[in-house]
């Protein structure tokens, strides 16, 4: 099967939006449904968490260059079955650090709102383009890719921090990662919270002042 037949159609047919136009409407998006600002502990939880998912990006970028094997989004004629490096990680590396971009904005916002269009942009990911590609590399690898399919998960889970930890290449940096996950946490936990901060507070009357 030609890999045009699978994804060249679907862009006009099934509504598939090319990623980096997703992560253009994604910020445009938080940028409409959220004008808040976080404190300094939500911005250094943003900056870290954008710093790893920008680092994974470019890792992922860097090593199918190495690999001599294609970026291209819309026909993925993968040459090369690249499990190494931040595919190690997830199936999926440039996906998963371009959510984790959006995310980053959202917790340095401290906006539950804002992780809305981060979230739509990993619904449109996981449900419409990552299944077209896995279908070329499944047809193209065959078992090879069925077994890489098995042992990396298609975004990240636990699995995943043993091959960040090796591709990063430092106890240093394996340290920093825990740390910006810790303050992701923390972020997301404020938020969870009802954006804890002065705006939410009881005011003396009794009411609560309406969000900004």
């Amino acid at each position: 099967m030609r890999v045009t037949t699978v994804l060249d159609p679907a862009w006009r047919t099934e509504g598939r939006v090319p990623p980096p136009l997703l992560l253009v409407g994604g910020l445009v998006a938080q940028s409409l449904v959220s004008r808040s600002r976080g404190g300094p502990l939500s911005r250094t939880a943003g900056a870290l968490l954008g710093l790893g998912s920008a680092a994974l990006v470019a890792s992922a970028a860097a090593e199918y260059v190495r690999r001599r094997t294609t970026l291209d989004p819309f026909v993925p004629d993968a040459s090369v079955l690249v499990t190494t490096g931040a595919n190690a990680a997830s199936r999926n590396p440039m996906y998963t650090g371009l959510v984790g971009l959006l995310v980053a904005r959202a917790v340095a916002r401290r906006s539950v709102r804002a992780l809305v269009p981060a979230a739509a942009v990993a619904f449109l990911l996981e449900t419409r383009q990552i299944p077209a590609e896995e279908q070329v590399l499944a047809e193209r690898f065959g078992p090879d890719y069925e077994a890489y399919r098995e042992s990396v998960p298609r975004w990240v889970d636990a699995r995943s921090v043993e091959a960040l930890s090796e591709l990063f290449g430092s106890e240093w940096n394996l340290e920093s990662l825990r740390a910006a996950q810790s303050s992701a946490a923390s972020g997301l936990t404020m938020m969870r919270q009802g954006l804890v901060g002065p705006h939410r507070s009881v005011t003396s009357s009794g009411r609560k002042p309406t969000d900004s």
